[in-house]
């Protein structure tokens, strides 16, 4: 990896905050409002999260006791997580045992003496896991009604090949269960978590920020609450990031026409239906456009479903061996030839 470019670590913050050293998580779904929350957070002085690190999601580059020696170089190659947060590589030498070691001496880099963590919609379905090999870590889940986060993928897909990808609407809605079901096991485990809903952080940003930093035991900063200042520089140079780069909140895009197919449209309300009975009507917080729907998720349907699901995931487990195995002269002229990343 050229470390040219990679001059100086980007040392945000020198304020020491009053507590936790543990990382700190911010997960939800895609397009869910999570680059939102990150960059409002990031306004706080005691914290610098990093945006889409994403490194626990390339363990394979970890799995025989040690880093692979090429570690940075693919990390690099996955996100440009290293370029994009200024890390000093020069600075990172020696051996790296375990990922957690890895990844606490990058972030910690980034974050100076403030709060270090990580905000990535990929951490939905392993944050288990990250409680495991992180036990100080804290976690903030971010919900959004599943029918926006579905339209908001039709709408990114216009812009994004990432998010036309085939299935895309139904790893989103499969997914938000299957968060729902590993914040469920993290609160069984005892792990430090605090749950927010997009609709709420929208429209009341200071209520909602402010009770984040009481779970963070840190005093609220109106700063949090504004945009105008808020450093965007390592977040994705992408249309669809449109919204966050601007100056304002907002609930999101309403569209003239609904986005959504009406086969899709029935489909997201009998796993809301669903979900309404799992949880005795608590959760999804919001009930879908037919609120009186009974309509019942059929377990034929809801099987095939998940082998669907299923079978999307373990894709994308494989392009994450590829990017940490293949030779990397094949992965370079790979993304020469299609002009595109096999991953997020």
């Amino acid at each position: 990896m050229n470390s040219a470019i990679l001059d100086k670590p980007n040392i945000k913050r020198n304020i020491k905050p009053a507590s936790n050293s543990g990382p700190v998580f911010v997960v939800g779904m895609w397009r869910s409002g999570t680059s939102l929350l990150y960059t409002l957070l990031n306004q706080h002085p005691h914290i610098a999260l990093m945006y889409e690190g994403n490194l626990p999601l390339l363990w394979p580059l970890f799995r025989k006791g040690k880093a692979q020696p090429d570690w940075l170089e693919r990390w690099e190659f996955w996100s440009c997580a290293l370029s994009r947060h200024k890390i000093d590589t020069q600075a990172l030498h020696g051996e790296f045992p375990t990922l957690p070691q890895a990844m606490e001496l990058v972030y910690r880099q980034y974050a100076g003496l403030a709060r270090w963590g990580c905000k990535s919609p990929g951490y939905f379905d392993c944050m288990v896991r990250l409680a495991k090999e992180f036990p100080g870590a804290q976690f903030i889940v971010l919900y959004r009604n599943p029918f926006d986060i579905c339209r908001s993928i039709v709408r990114a897909a216009q812009k994004s090949p990432w998010f036309a990808k085939p299935g895309m609407q139904l790893r989103a809605l499969l997914g938000y269960g299957a968060m729902k079901r590993e914040a469920d096991r993290l609160q069984a485990l005892g792990a430090r978590m605090h749950q927010i809903q997009y609709e709420d952080l929208a429209r009341d940003p200071d209520a909602v920020l402010a009770g984040i930093c009481n779970f963070l035991q840190i005093p609220f900063d109106p700063r949090m609450t504004r945009l105008e200042d808020a450093d965007r520089s390592p977040i994705h140079d992408a249309p669809h990031h449109a919204g966050v780069k601007g100056k304002k909140i907002f609930a999101g895009t309403k569209d003239r026409d609904e986005l959504l197919s009406p086969r899709m449209m029935r489909k997201i309300q009998r796993y809301v239906n669903f979900w309404h009975r799992e949880y005795g009507g608590r959760w999804p917080q919001h009930p879908g456009p037919d609120e009186k729907s009974r309509a019942r998720l059929g377990w034929i349907e809801r099987s095939m479903d998940a082998i669907r699901y299923h079978a999307l995931r373990i894709f994308d487990e494989a392009v994450i061996f590829i990017y940490c195995y293949a030779p990397m002269r094949l992965l370079r002229a790979y993304r020469g030839m299609s002009g595109s990343r096999l991953g997020a």
